[in-house]
């Protein structure tokens, strides 16, 4: 992943879920990745 996909998937993530990005910096790109998915997934299957 680049960086600045990781930079997007960190601001997503305290914008949707209201994580710190305190929490977020630590994580691995596959756990990173997977919070991020699982979370637009979600969003797109409840917005229709």
């Amino acid at each position: 992943m680049s960086r600045e996909e990781r930079k997007n998937m960190i601001h997503f993530l305290e914008l949707i879920k209201g994580l710190s990005k305190a929490e977020l910096v630590f994580m691995t790109d596959a756990d990173l990745e997977h919070i991020y998915n699982s979370t637009y997934t979600y969003l797109i299957h409840h917005s229709e």
